[in-house]
């Protein structure tokens, strides 16, 4: 009983050894990670149409959940900008931003993705997330960072510019530019770049100048509430909101709020793919950070506890007045890099951002939502990686073409296509290259007992006897493609009395693949050919054995293409005697 509530409870497990040594650290980083999502979770809350109180509610109850359902000792969850932006469009395609619908569909949203990864955790189907591939994941992230970027500029320019796809976006912006304001854009631009020079400049000129490693990290950190005291200031004194620059205005004051989602059956059906899609690309995210993090302190992470965790903590977004939420990359990198040692850090967070809810949201109403979009912008530039394309295209052109059509059809066609186009992007990108396995002919290294591929190195071969390795799994998908192959070198071959399947990394053979098999040896012992197979994994030779396949084999099972090879060269030399 106690080993499966310390599955289902990680905190149990790191917190019976919690000592005062790691309560500093966790404190510490919590600060640091504190005044680094302040501005943050506004500005995300911000992007996802949401009034800015959202993004802090967000970032409280979810983390607390999460610190008691997750295994990773520095995730930090909350808002994130992908996330964001998925959510965005989702819910603006059954509310109009603004309404209390849209804030409940957000909800709603939160819910019927953290209901999903929830179920998947407990059924332990974290595997599924392996069907995105890692390409389509970096080209849909990319995508995802200049659509973002993109959405922001109307507000550096305090221009009304709406839209869900890059060309909308910008024909959108150049339509309003004779709107433009011009206050907003000095303000906008000004904290832009001073954000970009905090991130790229300020640590080092800080560590010239002499100041501690710590200090350094933690002005470079702070300096997105720099941006924002410096503008709110600048807006009050000069009241600024009387020549048109767009303010928060008021946020409530007060802890995140009992709320609850909708059971319409309409709405859930309209947010249901949506939400999964969400919920798949939220949970990859996560669990890459969690495991490069994890690996670098020899820890590890249990990828189905991991949507337990993922899953409570967005179920506790839906009933505090959030939306869908997830392991950010940037705040989880501070949060290690600031010393957490337990999931504690995230409920100290949470603490310090229920003081911020409750005693400094007044201090925001005067808040350019240029300086937050300036934020945004910053922060999701980092996620744009165009190199992806010149990594996939020398490596792997099926890759190289995932990647490109993943990255032009979310810009093009918005996020919901880019995610659906990329998981069956990733799905058909697999079935077509394990359609086609690589089989290679093999011979023996000369004085030897390895078995390489002929055209690769110089290896003794025996015109009577072909050996092909097959480096897949055979399944429906690529088992009539054996099947051909065998045909095809068969029929070529005049000479050819043995075919050897060498099955060193045929992992499981299929129901369609086994009758491939049958058919190929009922075929070769037609031609008077014998079929053998050698170096049969013991799982693929138990179901291979509960078929007729092995009974009816005109051939023998070898231990080792070894084996193989000198009984079948001894058996030609014995007959040509």
């Amino acid at each position: 009983m106690t080993q499966l509530l310390r599955r289902y409870l990680p905190v149990l497990d790191w917190g019976y050894s919690y000592d005062r040594s790691a309560l500093s650290n966790d404190m510490i980083a919590a600060l640091i990670v504190t005044i680094m999502l302040i501005p943050q979770s506004l500005a995300y809350a911000l992007l996802a149409g949401l009034p800015p109180e959202a993004g802090i509610y967000a970032s409280i109850v979810p983390i607390l959940l999460y610190a008691l359902f997750g295994t990773s000792r520095a995730l930090a969850v909350g808002p994130v900008a992908v996330v964001s932006l998925l959510t965005a469009s989702a819910v603006g395609q059954v509310a109009e931003q603004g309404t209390a619908g849209y804030a409940v569909a957000a909800l709603t949203l939160a819910f019927l993705s953290g209901g999903f990864l929830f179920l998947l955790g407990l059924l332990r189907l974290g595997f599924l997330a392996n069907f995105l591939s890692h390409p389509v994941i970096a080209g849909f992230i990319t995508a995802s960072g200049i659509l973002i970027a993109a959405s922001q500029i109307k507000h550096i320019l305090g221009v009304p510019a709406q839209g869900h796809t890059l060309p909308e976006l910008l024909v959108a912006t150049v339509s309003h530019l004779n709107e433009l304001n011009w206050i907003t854009l000095v303000i906008g631009t000004t904290a832009t770049a001073f954000l970009f020079w905090v991130r790229k400049g300020l640590k080092l000129m800080l560590s010239r100048l002499g100041a501690s490693a710590f200090v350094a990290e933690l002005a470079t950190k702070a300096g997105p509430v720099v941006a924002v005291i410096g503008t709110t200031v600048a807006v009050w004194a000069l009241n600024l909101t009387d020549e048109g620059v767009k303010v928060v205005g008021a946020v409530p004051q007060s802890l995140p709020p009992l709320t609850m989602p909708s059971f319409s059956p309409d709405l859930i059906q309209a947010l249901l793919v949506p939400a999964i899609l969400l919920s798949i690309i939220g949970f990859v995210e996560s669990v890459s950070v969690a495991q490069t993090l994890a690996a670098k302190k020899r820890q590890r992470i249990d990828p189905d506890q991991e949507l337990i965790g993922l899953g409570a903590a967005n179920l506790g977004a839906a009933f505090t007045g959030g939306y869908p939420v997830t392991g950010g990359f940037s705040r989880s990198v501070v949060n290690f890099d600031a010393g957490a040692e337990t999931p504690a850090a995230g409920a100290f967070t949470a603490i310090g951002l229920a003081i911020a809810a409750t005693a400094l949201t007044p201090l925001v109403h005067y808040l350019p939502k240029a300086t937050l979009a300036a934020t945004i912008i910053v922060a999701v530039l980092s996620l744009v990686d165009l190199s992806i394309l010149k990594k996939t295209w020398s490596y792997s052109r099926a890759d190289f073409v995932a990647v490109t059509a993943t990255i032009v059809l979310t810009l093009s066609l918005g996020v919901e296509v880019g995610v659906a186009s990329g998981v069956i992007i990733s799905v058909l990108l697999h079935l077509y290259k394990t359609s086609k396995p690589h089989v290679a002919e093999v011979g023996r290294v000369s004085g030897s007992e390895h078995f390489r591929n002929i055209l690769r190195h110089k290896v003794e071969t025996d015109p009577r006897v072909l050996s092909l390795r097959i480096d897949e799994s055979l399944y429906f998908v690529n088992a009539r493609f054996l099947e051909d192959l065998i045909q095809s070198r068969v029929t070529e071959g005049c000479n050819i009395a043995h075919v050897v399947l060498m099955f060193s990394a045929v992992n499981e053979v299929d129901y369609s693949a086994l009758e491939s098999l049958e058919a190929v040896n009922a075929r070769l012992k037609d031609m008077g050919v014998g079929l053998h197979f050698s170096e049969v994994k013991g799982p693929v030779m138990d179901r291979l054995s509960r078929s007729h396949l092995i009974e009816d084999l005109n051939g023998q099972v070898f231990l080792s293409q070894n084996e193989a090879w000198i009984t079948l060269t001894e058996h030609r030399c014995a007959a040509a005697e």
